[in-house]
C-alpha cells in the first residue's frame, strides 16, 4: 500500500509539473514578445508594401505609455487632416503589415491614417504583449495625439484587426473625446482568456484547465494584466460611439460566435457584415465589394 501511494503522489507530482510547464508555455510563447518577420509578413501578404505605402507622404512618430514604454507609429497625412483612421494590426504583426488593401480605401475617401505598432509589436517598446487590455490606453495617447494635431474639428475612425479589433473595441467605454466618431473591429476577440481557451481546446486538443488559470496568474504577475481582466463584450456596453462589426463565418481562430456576443452586448442598431467563407483576418479580400460597401454605409452615417 506504500508503495501504491507513493506511486500514486509520484504520478500527481508529475502530472501538476506538466501541467505547470504547459501553463509557462503558453504564457511564454503567446505574452511575451517574438521577433515578427517582416519579410515573411509582407510575403503572406502577396504586396511589397515598400513599392505602395512608403511612396505616400509620412512620418514616424514617438508617444509615451502610461507605464513608460516608447510606442510607435507611422502618419500618413491627407488633405486638410480632418479626416483620420486610427488603425491596429493584429497579434504578431506590425503597422505597415496589415493594412495594404484598406489603405488604399481611406486614401481614396480623404482620411489620413495613422497606423500604430501596438505595444510588443514593431517599433513599439514592450516585453509582455497586451491583447487589447493594456493597449487601449496606449490607443487613448494615440487618439489625443490626433485630436492635438489635427485640430477640435477633426473626426476620427478607429479600425483594428484581430487583436487590433479587440483594441478598439476595449476602448470603446474608455471616456474618449468627442472627436471619435465611430469604431470599427474586423474579426476581434472577447478576450485573451476566451481565444486561448478557445485555441487549446480546438487546435492542440488541451483542457483549459487548470493551463489558464495558472497562465492567468503568470500574466497577472509578469504582464501586469488577467486574461480576463478586459473582455470586449462588456466592454462595449459603455460605448458612447457607434460600432461596426466585420467577421468571416469561416473563422476558425477567433470564432464567429464571439462577433455575436460582442453585438448582443452592443447597443440597439450596431451593424454588423459577415462574410461568407471568410477565414480569419480574411473579409477584405474574401468580399472586398460587400466590405467597401459596409464602410461605405458606415461611415457615412458617422462622419459629416
Amino acid at each position: 500500500m506504500k508503495k501504491l501511494w507513493k506511486k500514486a503522489a509520484f504520478l500527481a507530482g508529475a502530472v501538476a509539473a506538466a501541467e505547470a510547464g504547459g501553463s509557462a508555455y503558453l504564457f511564454e510563447r503567446t505574452v511575451k514578445r517574438s521577433k515578427t518577420d517582416v519579410k515573411r509578413t509582407m510575403k503572406m501578404a502577396g504586396t511589397d508594401w515598400n513599392q505602395y505605402m512608403l511612396t505616400q507622404p509620412h512620418e514616424d512618430l514617438y508617444e509615451r505609455s502610461t507605464d513608460g514604454l516608447t510606442l510607435h507609429a507611422v502618419y500618413f497625412p491627407q488633405g486638410d487632416e480632418k479626416k483620420v483612421a486610427i488603425c491596429f494590426h493584429g497579434y504578431s504583426s506590425q503597422c505597415m503589415s496589415d493594412y495594404i488593401g484598406l489603405s488604399d480605401y481611406f486614401f481614396r475617401n480623404g482620411y489620413s491614417m495613422l497606423l500604430v505598432d501596438q505595444r510588443a509589436h514593431g517599433k513599439s517598446e514592450g516585453e509582455y504583449v497586451g491583447f487589447g487590455c493594456l493597449d487601449r490606453m496606449d490607443a487613448c495617447a494615440w487618439i489625443h495625439w490626433a485630436v492635438n494635431h489635427c485640430g477640435e474639428s477633426a473626426q476620427i475612425v478607429l479600425h483594428g484587426t484581430s487583436m487590433g479589433g479587440a483594441t478598439v473595441l476595449m476602448t470603446s467605454s474608455l471616456n474618449l473625446p468627442a472627436q471619435v466618431k465611430g469604431i470599427i473591429s474586423d474579426c476581434g476577440f472577447t478576450s485573451p482568456k476566451e481565444v486561448f481557451t478557445h485555441v487549446l481546446r480546438t487546435m492542440y486538443h488541451l483542457p483549459a484547465y487548470p493551463m489558464m488559470q495558472i497562465a492567468d496568474r503568470m500574466s497577472k504577475k509578469k504582464a501586469g494584466y488577467g486574461l480576463d481582466e478586459c473582455n470586449a463584450a462588456r466592454e462595449v456596453r459603455g460605448a458612447k460611439a457607434p460600432i461596426l462589426l466585420i467577421h468571416g463565418d469561416a473563422d476558425t481562430f477567433v470564432p464567429c460566435r464571439m462577433c455575436d456576443e460582442i453585438a448582443a452586448n452592443c447597443a440597439p442598431g450596431t451593424k454588423k457584415l459577415i462574410v461568407k467563407g471568410a477565414a480569419h483576418a480574411e473579409s477584405y479580400y474574401k468580399d472586398m465589394e460587400a466590405y467597401e460597401q459596409a464602410l461605405d454605409e458606415f461611415l457615412e452615417g458617422v462622419i459629416q
